[in-house]
This record gives structure tokens, C-alpha cells and sequence, in this order.
């Protein structure tokens, strides 16, 4: 079951690889196509491409509960086109993987920067590193966040969804004591379900032991 977990996975990538990324003609930087993304949205299910953690309905009740307000839907690519911009420029040097998925973004954060083996404590060497993601999530309000927890194979399936969920869990809790309001912010662990990397290597484990988080705009009808 987990070998052909990795070979969805693998095939996904090829997938993104050869056929679903274009190259932005300002910045260079490669993001996958909305042609692509409905290509592949099939086969990813709810997972990224899917609805918001907690359905979206749930999502606008508290974003309106917070007085949150959305995004006209001419003005949604430029915002997320400057949100991007700003996230890659905060995160320069770091080990942060910024990808834009349509008008969402996806950061793609690794173990190896904040947390310890078998943790879910945000370590310090990764707080720098996080204060630079909260601040502009922070400073861009007209957004939900995902964040989502992920491990490797190594241990049980049940720890291996608990460790998930309270890595998701304290990632949130992080980012709110920096400014990002509660409201925007659901989380989920996919335990070791999610695989990008073989967990027959080393490398591949600590690939698969990331954190990401997913930003969608929030666009004004969904608040009427």
C-alpha cells in the first residue's frame, strides 16, 4: 500500500514536471498552470486542490465573524501576485519552497528547519524562518490558511497522524502569537499518507517530514 503511495506520488511529480509548469517571463520562477492543475486535480482528490480545510461554508462563517473582508475577483490575481512576490522576497535563503498553484500559493516547509525528531515544538533555529511567513500572511488579511502536517513512513500509522496534526497545530498556534488571525487559519495532519519522497532513503524520510501551508484568496461573493 505504501509502495503504491510513492508511485502515485512520483508519477504526480513527473506529471507537474514535464507538462504543468510554466515559467513566469518577469521573475523566471515556475509555477503549475490552471490547465494542469485540472489535469492532475483528479487524481490529487481534496488534498491541495480541494476545498479548505473544514468546508469552505464553515471558513467564511468565522472569516465574516472577524470582520475579514474579500477580494474583487479582478483584483484577486494581482493581490496573490504581490503576496508572492513578498513571501519569496522574505523567505530568500531559506529552505521555504514557494509554488503557485493558479491564484493559490503553497509553501512547502521542511523538518529539517523546524522541528526535532518525533517533535511537534516549533524549534527556534525555526522561529526566524516562520516570523517571516507570519508577517506577510499578516499583512495580507484577505486569505485563508491551510496549514498541514506531514511525517514519514517510520513509526505507526495512528502516532504518525497524531505527530501530524500537532506539527499542524503548532505551526498555527505560531503564526497567530505573530499577528495572523485565528479565523483565516485551519489545520489537518496527513500523517505518512501524503508522501513526496521514497521512504526507503534517508533523504527521501526527511523529504516527507515537512509542514505546508496553503494560501486561497478570499473573494467577495463567497461573503454575501
Amino acid at each position: 500500500m505504501k509502495f503504491s503511495k510513492i508511485m502515485v506520488t512520483a508519477a504526480l511529480g513527473a506529471l507537474v514536471t514535464t507538462t504543468a509548469c510554466t515559467t513566469d517571463p518577469e521573475t523566471g520562477e515556475r509555477r503549475i498552470s490552471k490547465t494542469a492543475i485540472g489535469g492532475i486535480g483528479g487524481a490529487l482528490g481534496g488534498y491541495l486542490l480541494g476545498d479548505l480545510v473544514g468546508g469552505r461554508r464553515d471558513r467564511t462563517e468565522k472569516i465574516v465573524g472577524a470582520g475579514i473582508g474579500g477580494l474583487a475577483g479582478a483584483g484577486i490575481g494581482a493581490y496573490m501576485d504581490k503576496q508572492e512576490r513578498d513571501m519569496r522576497a522574505r523567505t530568500a535563503g531559506t529552505d521555504v519552497q514557494v509554488v503557485r498553484q493558479g491564484d493559490d500559493l503553497l509553501l512547502n516547509i521542511p523538518s529539517g528547519i523546524n522541528f526535532a525528531t518525533d517533535s511537534a515544538t516549533v524549534a527556534p533555529q525555526f522561529q526566524r524562518t516562520l516570523d517571516q511567513v507570519a508577517g506577510v500572511l499578516a499583512d495580507y488579511r484577505s486569505t485563508y490558511i491551510d496549514v498541514y502536517g506531514h511525517t514519514d513512513s517510520t513509526g505507526s500509522d495512528a502516532y504518525n497522524q497524531s505527530l501530524s496534526e500537532r506539527r499542524a497545530a503548532s505551526v498555527a498556534a505560531y503564526l497567530e502569537t505573530r499577528g495572523v488571525q485565528a479565523a483565516r487559519i485551519g489545520t489537518r495532519g496527513y500523517g505518512e499518507t501524503q508522501p513526496i519522497a521514497s521512504n526507503e532513503t534517508e533523504e527521501g524520510r526527511a523529504a516527507n517530514r515537512r509542514v505546508e501551508i496553503k494560501i486561497v484568496p478570499i473573494s467577495q461573493d463567497e461573503l454575501r
